[in-house]
């Protein structure tokens, strides 16, 4: 019974990207001690990596499915999406990268008007096009069935052809020290091409992105400007963004945000 509970909990897992401890315990009809102690196990095994309330997959080289990557905090990422709009005026030029929270800033900024969007994102463009009001201009280059990401040196070629006043760029993971992180080094390529083509850099990422590795850099934070998230509960983290003269804008600096779902 242990291992085929623990074999449903890793099938959860990699449909969601994350478990919550009282969830399983409702769901398998056990105690919360129990579960705690599955995934204890399972995370001695490197299957799962805890956090506070449950576990993540555990991510070495490759990333989450798209449907998992959208599901993850998609509460705390419509909040950060609305934050890093507010900070785009209209009229502006402006970058947005590959990512579900670049995506959901994509949402709030339809109602911005005069935009210019460049993007290697067709699902940024597929959400901002039917609104008349702003120009959207996609990237050449390889498009990955796994997300709709526009990725590869044509890519890169097609950006730096670009000045814009703003960047709105997703990370796979960040770390203490401030390195931003990805999985793909073509998608990396691109993004350090919209780093260095961009007059003002605002990061967008939840507080999970620090529970999660992934191999290739893209940049350290003292590439970014602003950093808009849910909230960053790291001291080191928060020293280097200090550090770096890094704007940080938190949606819910206290931790009360909703639990998803």
């Amino acid at each position: 019974m242990l291992v085929a509970r623990h074999s449903s909990i890793l099938e959860i897992a990699r449909a969601s990207g994350r478990v919550e401890v009282d969830d399983l315990a409702a769901r398998f009809e056990v105690s919360p001690q129990t579960i705690r102690k599955d995934l204890n196990e399972l995370c001695e095994q490197g299957l799962l990596t805890r956090v506070h309330g449950g576990a993540l997959l555990a991510f070495g080289v490759e990333n989450l499915g798209y449907r998992a990557r959208q599901a993850m905090a998609g509460a705390a990422k419509q909040e950060i999406g609305k934050a890093a709009a507010a900070l785009i005026p209209d009229g502006a030029s402006l970058f947005v990268n590959i990512g579900t929270t670049t995506e959901a800033v994509a949402q709030s900024l339809n109602r911005h008007r005069g935009l210019m969007v460049v993007t290697n994102n067709l699902n940024v463009a597929s959400v901002m096009s039917p609104n008349g009001e702003n120009e959207v201009v996609i990237s050449g280059g390889v498009v990955r069935p796994a997300d709709s990401g526009i990725v590869g040196e044509a890519a890169v070629d097609f950006v730096n052809q670009f000045k814009v006043d703003f960047a709105i760029v997703g990370v796979s993971a960040l770390d203490e020290e401030g390195w931003l992180l990805d999985f793909d080094y073509r998608e990396v390529k691109v993004a350090q091409a919209i780093l260095r083509n961009a007059r003002h850099v605002i990061l967008v990422a939840d507080q999970s992105k620090l529970d999660r590795s992934a191999p290739v850099r893209i940049a350290n934070m003292s590439k970014i400007d602003s950093f808009v998230t849910d909230r960053v509960e790291s001291a080191d983290l928060r020293s280097v963004l200090e550090a770096n003269d890094v704007r940080l804008v938190e949606t819910q600096p206290d931790g009360t945000a909703e639990q998803d779902g």
